[in-house]
């Protein structure tokens, strides 16, 4: 992706990095655990493998537009399916709430890198 020069151009790879990280990390670590016999949902298997996918094709730039969209996709079903704030007791509300916020900023994220994206 070549948005800009220079700077610019460093700080967009930089967020570009960073935001895959997210899903580069959390997806081999579940992955990892299931090899390592943790109990892992069909699923959750499949979503990391997802995540880990994703976050490899964004680092390396491919189908940008395309793959950062699913990204944003995934990271906004996965704030609707795991952290439920409106449906827990008060205790639990405010870390769970604080959870899918995050969520909301990572796919936010995934949205300016698609938009950023050269169109071809």
């Amino acid at each position: 992706m070549a948005s800009g020069s220079g700077a610019q151009g460093g700080a967009v790879t930089l967020g570009r990095w960073l935001l895959a990280a997210v899903f580069v990390v959390a997806g081999a670590l579940r992955l990892w655990a299931a090899l390592r016999g943790a109990p892992t949902s069909d699923t959750t298997l499949a979503f990391s493998l997802a995540q880990l996918l994703a976050g490899v094709l964004i680092v390396a730039g491919w189908q940008l537009r395309w793959t950062a969209l699913a990204a944003a996709a995934l990271v906004l079903l996965d704030a609707v399916l795991s952290h439920p704030f409106w449906a827990v007791r008060a205790a639990a509300r405010t870390g769970q709430m604080l959870q899918f916020l995050q969520h909301l900023g990572l796919a936010g994220g995934f949205l300016l890198l698609s938009a950023m994206a050269p169109r071809r």
